[in-house]
């Protein structure tokens, strides 16, 4: 098999649309600068594992995201809809890794990981702690795993497990993380404040 693709769908850092739930608590500025930090590390994370980087970007044009990310990386733009048609829309021609911009503690061998398992699984998982994840990998197209998905609940994880149990796709799980989502996740990494 292929070496997968990594894809990192993310935004632009503008004050008032990223990470929105963390407003109340940091402002639209502090809120602004957490998913600034968060999505820079996650790009060296993602550079540190070795494999074929491309962002997906939304929030401002692509010559912002270069001049931000870096002008050596794969660019495209997320596309319309919600969350399962941009990932639809993104998978093109697999193997591909989805991962995004929220978890703190990922680390370049969770990606490593990913990447391994993919070549013995059709569907690899991390499982976020708040019902999500924070990682996708598909070795062949799965589009019936993002179409009316509840995204941004708790069931996600429960509900594509649901699915892939009765496709009877077994996907290796990686190792539960922690999104950084609300204002009471902001405790663990006092750095993404500092």
């Amino acid at each position: 098999m292929s070496v997968p693709r990594l894809v990192l769908f993310t935004r632009y850092p503008d004050p008032g649309q990223a990470k929105t739930r963390l407003i109340p608590t940091l402002g639209a500025d502090g809120a602004a600068a957490v998913h600034k930090r968060l999505a820079e590390r996650t790009v060296d994370v993602m550079r540190e594992s070795g494999l074929q980087i491309e962002i997906r970007f939304t929030g401002a044009p692509q010559r912002d995201f270069e001049a931000w990310l870096s002008d050596d990386l794969t660019y495209s733009e997320q596309g319309g809809g919600d969350l399962g048609d941009r990932l639809r829309a993104a998978v093109g021609n697999p193997p591909v890794i989805f991962v995004g911009a929220d978890c703190p503690d990922l680390r370049a061998e969770h990606l490593e990981r990913a990447a391994k398992a993919l070549a013995d699984n059709e569907v690899v998982i991390g499982p976020a702690e708040d019902g999500g994840y924070w990682l996708i990998g598909l070795a062949a197209r799965h589009d019936w795993l993002f179409a009316n998905m509840p995204w941004g609940t708790d069931a996600v994880l429960p509900e594509t497990l649901a699915r892939l149990s009765r496709r009877g796709v077994s996907p290796a799980l990686l190792e539960t993380l922690v999104d950084c989502d609300r204002p009471g996740d902001l405790g663990r990494w006092p750095w993404l404040t500092a």
